[in-house]
């Protein structure tokens, strides 16, 4: 009998490892931070398997990884063996880190997908479903590389060419998803030292905001510059003068409109800091844009520049060029604003709605520091009586990201049917209809408490 109390007692103690792999989330992250939410650690997971990927399809690009990519079914030939010639001087093996990319990301794709049909409608954290959610992840990561190992055997035949124009369709809603952030971030920030002034009577915190609303219109100014500079010729490039300068014309608009009286009235919390914001963002987007103009003489970061600058390049004299600035400030904000989807916690009632978020009341949010305080070191679960997030709509906002990462990385270029990478004015239309899209988007959360009184913005 007593060895059978000794087993009992030492049978909990027998496989941590194994409970934490299978269990819940905050078993896994409990060491790292301490009293956290249970939805906010199960978020932040599931994006850690979303930068997982990016990583991997960053590995893919590589020279010394896509020399080893020919021996996949997909590989750069054509017919019985007979290599494709590329007429866009871009070597084989780069065609190849590209197709890598595209199945990366289309199992990322699938992967956030198949769970996003499975959360439809979860309540609560009562609902067997959330289990799924908040543990399981050993099994979790297993299902993300089966589903990766099979994306890699897809046969090429028309797949890149379909994928592509999935990914500028998920991209243009991920910019517009980015834009709601980026106001959203704003707002947070503006209400935070509007308070912090009120409670201390200080009258910095007003120069903290006057001093970052001026440096966002500075550094929007400057961009517009150097748009005009680098992107434009004097007697050619009508296009990229025409979306800069309409793009300055709007974001002078909206800041006009974030002040009017009758605006501030109704939302007293607008100002120029969300309006400077949304600037930068607008003309940050424009200068994406831009970067896929097809015309070398109106886009400085096209596919191939000069190997030797010292005389005229011929073919031998293209070298592929990925990594350009546009790529690398769109994949730092790209990580900036996914993490933001995983931590943030608005009260902002018309963004809490377009990102199908719940505000915390005070006293919930009160109740749930005391039981953070309590479970000592362990994560806890604060959805008991209601999801703070929508499960479905939260995975597919990562499906939406593996589709604009995808296209980030690749640069917007388009495999055509002859297997050459292009850039097209798809790529083009596509960022500078997502600009207009959010500034129309920003505009609605402005006008809104105007154009329908009867409804509760507070």
């Amino acid at each position: 009998m007593r060895s059978m109390r000794l087993r009992e007692r030492e049978a909990p103690r027998q496989d941590p490892t194994a409970s934490c792999l299978c269990g819940s989330a905050p078993c896994i992250l409990c060491g790292c931070c301490p009293s956290s939410r249970n939805s906010t650690i199960s978020r932040l997971v599931f994006t850690a398997f979303l930068f997982l990927g990016v990583l991997v399809s960053i590995i893919m690009l590589s020279p010394g990884v896509e020399s080893q990519l020919h021996k996949l079914p997909w590989v750069c030939e054509e017919g019985a063996g007979t290599p494709v010639i590329l007429r866009s001087h871009i070597d084989c093996g780069s065609l190849l880190g590209h197709r890598a990319v595209y199945r990366m990301c289309f199992a990322m794709t699938a992967f956030f997908f198949l769970f996003a049909l499975l959360m439809m409608c979860v309540r609560s954290s009562r609902d067997p479903r959330a289990a799924i959610q908040n543990g399981f992840w050993f099994f979790k990561f297993l299902i993300f590389v089966g589903i990766t190992v099979g994306a890699f055997y897809i046969p090429d035949g028309s797949f890149s060419n379909i994928w592509f124009y999935c990914g500028v369709v998920g991209s243009f809603l991920f910019i517009l998803i980015q834009l709601v952030l980026v106001v959203d971030f704003a707002h947070s920030w503006n209400q935070q030292w509007l308070g912090k002034a009120e409670e201390h009577d200080s009258r910095a915190w007003y120069a903290g905001l006057f001093f970052f609303t001026l440096l966002f219109y500075s550094l929007s100014i400057t961009a517009v510059t150097l748009l005009f500079i680098y992107y434009t010729q004097p007697s050619a490039c009508y296009e990229g003068k025409v979306f800069i300068s309409l793009n300055l014309i709007l974001c002078v608009c909206i800041s006009i409109i974030a002040i009017l009286p009758k605006v501030q009235e109704a939302q007293p919390n607008s100002g120029l800091l969300q309006a400077s914001a949304v600037t930068l963002y607008t003309i940050f987007v424009t200068w994406l844009a831009l970067s896929n103009v097809p015309d070398q003489k109106c886009n400085p970061h096209l596919l191939t520049h000069f190997g030797n600058g010292t005389g005229p390049a011929g073919p031998e004299g293209y070298v592929t060029q990925w990594w350009d600035a546009p790529s690398i400030v769109g994949l730092i904000i790209f990580i900036l604003c996914t993490l933001f989807i995983s931590v943030r916690a608005s009260d902002h009632r018309q963004v809490n709605s377009l990102m199908r978020t719940e505000e915390c009341p005070p006293m919930v949010e009160a109740a749930q520091q005391r039981q953070g305080a309590a479970c000592d070191g362990r994560a806890f679960d604060n959805e008991q009586d209601g999801v703070t997030y929508s499960y479905s709509f939260f995975h597919v906002c990562l499906v939406l990201a593996s589709l604009h990462i995808m296209m980030t990385l690749t640069n917007w270029y388009r495999p055509s049917e002859t297997q050459k990478m292009i850039s097209t004015w798809t790529a083009v239309w596509v960022k500078i209809c997502a600009s207009w899209a959010g500034l129309l988007l920003y505009l609605w959360t402005l006008v809104a408490p105007l154009l329908l009184p009867n409804r509760d913005f507070s």
